[in-house]
Formats: structure tokens, sequence, C-alpha cells
């Protein structure tokens, strides 16, 4: 079973992503601010993350850049999960490390075509 971690400071994203992805038969782990998720990290690298952009403690993209920097850290397929839609945001996330992009709010459909774009659905 494939394992996903979703960074994101709101419960009500967390929980709908949870429900999507345990739909597509991913085992979901949870952290609410960056620095929860590299914690998350240290313990057991996921397949797959979905992050977000603007949070509390750590941002998205402080979080995908220590990240990447970690042993093993390239391996997570990143998918950021934001309101932020500038053609500036989504270079410095793709610059920073993610291999995806997707708008919030998103059904089951646009994510499972996200997880299909980076080879996990």
């Amino acid at each position: 079973m494939k394992s996903c971690l979703i960074v994101d400071d709101s419960r009500v994203i967390r929980k709908v992503s949870r429900h999507i992805l345990e739909s597509l038969e991913f085992s979901v782990e949870e952290a609410e601010n960056g620095k929860e998720g590299l914690d998350r990290c240290a313990e057991s690298m996921p397949d797959v993350i979905l992050l977000d952009w603007n949070m509390p403690v750590m941002t998205g993209i402080e979080f995908i850049t220590q990240l990447r920097q970690r042993e093993g850290g390239d391996r997570p397929k990143v998918v950021f999960c934001t309101t932020e839609n500038d053609v500036a945001h989504i270079r410095e996330a793709i610059s920073a490390g993610a291999d995806e992009y997707v708008m919030k709010p998103f059904d089951h459909e646009t994510l499972q075509i996200k997880l299909q774009l980076v080879g996990m659905a």
C-alpha cells in the first residue's frame, strides 16, 4: 500500500484529502504544519506528500527545501495544494522541488489526475 502524508493547517482539508486518498487505497498520515511534517518524514518517509503553501510554524516552501536536503528526501512525490495560482508561485514551488501543483478546492477526480501525473495513482 502506498503512503501519503498530508501537511496542511486546515483540519477540513486534511479530512477531505484523507477521504480521497483512502478511497485510492493509500495509507494516510497527517501533520498540521511543516515542522510536524518533517518529524513524520524522519519517522517514516512517505511515497507522496500533499503540501499546503501557507501554514504557521513553517511554510510549504520551507518544508520542501528542508525535505529535499535530507537523506531519502528526494524520494517522495510532492504535490503542492494551495489557493496561490499565479505563475510565479507555481514556478517557485517547482524549482523548490515540487512534482505537481493542485488548486484548492480540489475534488476526487482532480487529485487522482495529479497523482497519476506523478506516477502514484
